[in-house]
């Protein structure tokens, strides 16, 4: 469920309204790209007060009267999303920090875990959610395994 202004998390509740949206935007970008609650949020908390700081105030103010965050609407269920993001297959693929977790078109992993195994657990779990599929590669980058779910 993507948060809202009018439903945001808690460490989010002292941001100046305008941060606040721009915070909210970013941890939902996140959320979509596969980044955990704990990892996205105090992420988009600190991109946005960074983003303020440096933002002039003709910026600002169009992003106040622009910005993307959605209003939930009354049934709760229609909000807007990455659609794009949902078709894209995951892929394990070998990193410098062991294996990460990406999809298709994604410019960087939304994970990295130390050994294959939980890599492509993780991966397994979002391309499940998802509906899409899973293509798990060797050290050397040809594919070693396809699933579809």
């Amino acid at each position: 469920m993507p948060w809202t202004l009018n439903n945001y998390p808690s460490s989010m509740k002292n941001l100046n309204h305008v941060t606040k949206k721009k915070a909210i935007d970013i941890a939902n970008s996140m959320i979509d790209e596969g980044y955990e609650e704990g990892q996205a949020i105090p992420i988009a908390m600190e991109q946005a007060k960074e983003w303020r700081q440096n933002a002039d105030e003709d910026e600002v103010d169009s992003y106040e009267k622009n910005g993307n965050t959605i209003e939930r609407s009354e049934e709760g269920k229609k909000y807007e999303s990455n659609p794009e993001r949902l078709e894209e297959a995951e892929h394990v693929i070998a990193h410098n920090d062991g294996w990460a977790v990406k999809s298709s078109n994604a410019q960087r992993a939304s994970d990295v875990f130390d050994n294959k195994n939980d890599a492509v657990e993780r991966a397994r779990e979002i391309a499940n959610n998802k509906g899409t599929s899973l293509k798990i590669y060797k050290q050397d980058g040809s594919i070693q395994e396809n699933h579809s779910y």
